[in-house]
């Protein structure tokens, strides 16, 4: 059942700017470098005129706090590369694009939140940054309390999280604020997370189910993964027996065969992502999708785009917002021609807006 008329605290109508968006990556995180240079050139306003005439309504704007964190002093925001930070965003908001500002930071600060000082200062860091935020429409901006959290104690997170959601708060009385599970904000640790009594919170997770096909030729992840091509979706003993011959390690093979057997279609993602809609609806609150996709490198197009059609449509089916990842990294929605971005068409059909 949607979630949209049993959820008081989020309005229909800024839920709505949700509803449809795109992941800016490697470009305030996840970059190889931070400089003026690459902040005013990686992503640029025939960008965001092009994220807008796809048809999306929103951006997540991934920002290593790094950026703007000094750690003996966490309240005091670098003033410089803020500067840089409120141009994107700006840049981004004149095209009517609503923004989720997104902590993304590299894994080593998230494990450092084992520890109560890293947390007081992460505390006091998102308070600063929440107040200066606070200036801009709460109906076009949200705050999201941090990217894949890798804890894997869910409760160590919770007690975190409610801390940080508190300071934030505090920081932007009025808008939105976003929160997720443990564990890589996957979807079996949403269902155990116990929503927060603030209710303008939207609740989050994301999907990149099932992970052998949706990062198949991925390197930094499973070290079987690099080994794998050309997987099918849906998957079928009878699909993977087809490229089976074509895969010599094996325990890539072992994970293919599983894969195959696990018959992964559109109803088995519907009955995935009908968990957490269950969820949602249990607890009274919102819910979004902020990252799912495909890795582009190994995976056929036309597999590929299946598997975000059919993701995509259960999503809306359940009224849960979606953020695909991402704009023009390894899980594009452009292709790269003559030096220009230009829309990958059919991944813009899967997704609806073309």
């Amino acid at each position: 059942m949607p979630t949209s008329t049993s959820a008081p605290g989020v309005g229909d109508a800024r839920f709505a700017r949700l509803r449809r968006g795109i992941n800016l990556s490697h470009w305030f995180a996840q970059a190889h470098s931070y400089d003026q240079a690459h902040f005013q050139s990686y992503i640029t306003r025939e960008d965001i005129q092009l994220i807008r005439s796809i048809g999306f309504g929103h951006v997540r704007f991934t920002l290593n706090p790094a950026i703007l964190l000094d750690e003996d002093d966490p309240g005091t925001l670098n003033a410089e590369n803020l500067g840089y930070v409120d141009a994107a965003l700006d840049m981004i908001l004149a095209q009517d694009l609503a923004v989720i500002v997104d902590l993304h930071p590299e894994d080593d600060f998230k494990l450092k939140l084992h520890d109560d000082e890293a947390v007081r200062s992460f505390r006091t860091f998102w308070r600063a940054l929440a107040s200066h935020l606070s200036a801009r429409n709460p109906e076009l901006v949200f705050l999201e309390v941090l990217n894949e959290p890798v804890l894997k104690e869910a409760e160590r997170w919770f007690a975190i999280q409610a801390q940080l959601l508190a300071a934030m708060r505090e920081g932007a009385p009025a808008h939105t604020l976003i929160a997720t599970a443990h564990m890589w904000s996957s979807l079996p640790e949403l269902l155990m997370l116990e929503p927060v009594a603030d209710p303008n919170v939207v609740y989050n997770f994301h999907c990149y189910d099932p992970h052998i096909f949706t990062h198949q030729g991925a390197t930094w992840s499973m070290d079987f993964l690099p080994y794998l091509a050309h997987l099918p979706y849906p998957s079928s003993p009878e699909a993977i027996a087809a490229i089976l011959p074509q895969i010599t390690h094996e325990e890539a093979r072992q994970a293919a065969l599983e894969y195959g057997a696990e018959a992964w279609d559109a109803a088995r993602i519907d009955e995935w992502l009908g968990q957490a809609a269950a969820w949602a609806e249990q607890h009274r609150v919102r819910l979004t999708c902020n990252e799912f996709g495909v890795y582009r490198l190994k995976s056929l197009p036309e597999h590929r785009n299946a598997w975000i059609r059919d993701v995509r449509n259960s999503l809306e089916k359940y009224d849960i917002g979606w953020t695909m990842w991402d704009y023009a990294g390894g899980f594009s929605v452009v292709n790269t021609q003559h030096g220009r971005r230009v829309t990958d068409v059919d991944t813009a059909q899967a997704l609806g807006l073309a």
